[in-house]
């Protein structure tokens, strides 16, 4: 395994076209952004060096000559470039969209379970779009979000605190609810236990969509949304409140077509 040389501007591969990659590769730890760096460098056509500092000492010992905090590092025609962000900047990659990620579960669950509500419709009736593709698509994504929200539940329960009209007044509540939701999604898809899965449905949900409501559009608060857990900067509004109000109108349904299948 090659190990760093002292004056990496003066070996033959400083030139354009090739590039020289320092990254950690220890018996116990791979630094992920050292294999995007090295992936990234190759996708544009580079020949890459691939230099492994294997110890610690080489690790610091390669900070202090270079004067820098972090590895990855990597050099292009003897010139220093940086970690992997600043090969990204250098290939014209924008900035990730922390905005747009943050909807990126959201918008993986309802994909998910749309495909799942298709799927399952198709081989249950030959046809795709049925009422029960309907549901199974409303119960999924309810299904998937409690999931979601179980991953941290401490989190969560902080987080449903904030504007939840119950929880604020009993505790419990705020560590009971995506509980709840799992149970009465599950139930619903088979429509089984009815007589248990629509009140809960109806309660929770009736509860969360008018916390959401008055807190986000009537008293006009900056809170965070717990719909996803606690691990998306989510702001609350049409997706939370729209959660809600799926659980509600799964109640009325099952209680207005109870003999669907």
């Amino acid at each position: 395994m090659s190990t760093p040389r002292a004056k990496t501007e003066a070996t033959p591969e400083a030139r354009e076209g090739t590039a020289r990659l320092f990254r950690t590769v220890t018996d116990t730890h791979i630094c992920p952004y050292g294999v995007k760096a090295k992936w990234l460098l190759q996708r544009h056509g580079y020949a890459v060096d691939d230099r492994h500092l294997a110890t610690r000492e080489e690790i610091e010992a390669f900070k202090r000559e270079h004067e820098v905090a972090t590895t990855p590092q990597a050099f292009i025609a003897g010139e220093r470039v940086g970690g992997y962000d600043a090969l990204r900047s250098r290939f014209g990659y924008a900035e990730p969209d922390r905005a747009g990620s943050a909807y990126r579960p959201i918008m993986a669950v309802f994909a998910v379970a749309l495909g799942l509500a298709l799927s399952l419709s198709w081989w249950a009736s030959g046809l795709l779009l049925t009422a029960r593709t309907a549901e199974w698509f409303v119960t999924f994504s309810l299904a998937m979000l409690a999931m979601l929200k179980l991953q941290d539940i401490e989190t969560f329960s902080t987080m449903v605190i904030g504007y939840d009209l119950l929880a604020v007044r009993w505790v419990p509540y705020a560590y009971l609810y995506p509980y709840l939701e799992a149970i009465a999604a599950v139930l619903m898809a088979g429509r089984m236990l009815p007589w248990l899965s629509i009140p809960i449905a109806f309660a929770i949900g009736s509860i969360g969509a008018v916390s959401v409501f008055s807190a986000v559009y009537v008293q006009k608060r900056a809170i965070g949304s717990a719909c996803v857990g606690g691990g998306a900067n989510v702001r609350p509004g049409l997706v939370s409140l729209g959660e809600n109000l799926a659980l509600v109108g799964m109640a009325i349904w099952m209680i207005l077509r109870p003999g669907l299948m």
